[in-house]
């Protein structure tokens, strides 16, 4: 019989416990779900870029509690199917900590059910769906990106504003993201005292716009709004351009239709585009200069909207897991919420009620090629009710 002495068992107890101590020393996983390839690979370029530069940041000044962050990165294609196969992959193969970086909405909502099922956290930096933080709420998803109404709000205010009375048509990419967006313009429209003349759903990478364009011209409107992204809205516009439908159309959108991304290509068909957004290179703090100026130096190129939200998102993540003392679920949900946290757009305040960021909107005009902020909205102004009832 092997009797066990006191060091004996000291060393079996240290040996048992290392695993557990690597747990809580090791880095600190992220794992991004987000489109590398498709018409939506810009986006989540700028995702990866926004990412990448917080997380060279944090872990220069020490990392999340003093563990530094790993970037895991899996390309979701922009479609539900594929992201769910690769936020599993990444929740139970790679044993991420926390989850981001889906574009589609449809991505978001069916990662969502994974990360409840799993009773993982994850948020989304670029999802505009009203659905995600209302009707369609998870309590392990938040969103710290502006979500369709609050850029609506903006926008809406905005061109009734500038254009009183205006006939406005409707033309949006055909799934939750673009008929989100487009109804909750339509609502900010409608009850300002505008008419809505009409609306139409097109494919997702629809390759020809000008079997629209009929539909369009009948409707003689004054104003088209669009919440296409990334290469359609290219596609978009620059047919428009060549069939001639500009001349006299003040064209508006989603803060994703055109960005940073996708200007250069759509060139002289873009000026006079206008939008309400979460995030502009143009906000005149120190803040946003010393981000840009970062960005720029790391990549050649201008942060757009997803770029900025995604960059927040680490500090976002790193102030509740501090706060938080762990990053077991429970307590970094707990710690989310209400949450305040510094970004290059300024200070966001996460919503307890349905884990929607609070922040300042802008509207941004397009002029020569280049971005303008033409007006600015409050936080509390735009954000609109707490609509979330599962939690």
């Amino acid at each position: 019989m092997t009797r066990i002495t006191t060091t004996t068992f000291a060393m079996l107890a240290s040996v048992a416990l290392a695993p557990l101590a690597l747990a809580q020393t090791g880095p600190i996983k992220i794992g991004v779900d987000t489109p590398l390839s498709g018409t939506y690979a810009p986006i989540g370029q700028q995702v990866r870029w926004g990412l990448e530069l917080a997380a060279k940041e944090v872990n220069a000044k020490g990392g999340i509690a003093g563990r530094p962050v790993q970037l895991i990165f899996e390309d979701e294609e922009a479609n539900p199917s594929v992201a769910v196969q690769k936020a599993d992959k990444l929740f139970q193969v790679d044993k991420v900590d926390f989850l981001t970086g889906t574009v589609n909405s449809g991505s978001t909502l069916a990662v969502g059910q994974i990360a409840e099922r799993t009773n993982k956290l994850m948020a989304t930096t670029v999802s505009f769906a009203d659905s995600i933080t209302a009707d369609k709420c998870s309590p392990n998803v938040f969103r710290v990106n502006a979500r369709a109404e609050q850029q609506s709000s903006a926008l809406a205010a905005w061109l009734m504003k500038t254009n009183p009375d205006p006939k406005v048509y409707l033309l949006g990419p055909d799934y939750e993201m673009g008929r989100s967006t487009v109804a909750a313009f339509q609502a900010g429209v409608k009850s300002r005292g505008g008419t809505i003349l009409g609306e139409v759903f097109a494919p997702l990478d629809s390759k020809d716009y000008s079997q629209y364009f009929g539909q369009i011209r009948a409707a003689r409107p004054q104003v088209l709004y669009t919440s296409t992204a990334g290469n359609d809205t290219v596609r978009l516009l620059t047919q428009m351009q060549d069939f001639g439908l500009l001349t006299n159309l003040l064209v508006v959108g989603a803060s994703g239709t055109v960005t940073s991304q996708n200007i250069g290509a759509i060139g002289s068909a873009a000026n006079g585009f206008a939008t309400g957004v979460g995030y502009s290179p143009e906000i005149p703090t120190a803040e946003n200069k010393t981000f840009v100026d970062a960005f720029r130096a790391a990549y050649k190129a201008d942060p757009d909207l997803y770029g900025a939200d995604s960059y927040g998102l680490i500090y976002f993540y790193k102030a509740a897991v501090e706060k938080a003392g762990s990053t077991e679920t429970d307590k970094v949900r707990t710690a989310m919420r209400d949450l305040q946290w510094d970004t290059p757009q300024g200070r966001k305040t996460m919503r307890a009620g349905d884990h929607q960021a609070v922040q300042t909107m802008y509207v941004v005009r397009v002029d020569n090629g280049k971005f303008a902020i033409n007006a600015e909205v409050a936080g509390d102004q735009a954000i609109g009710p707490d609509l979330c009832t599962r939690f």
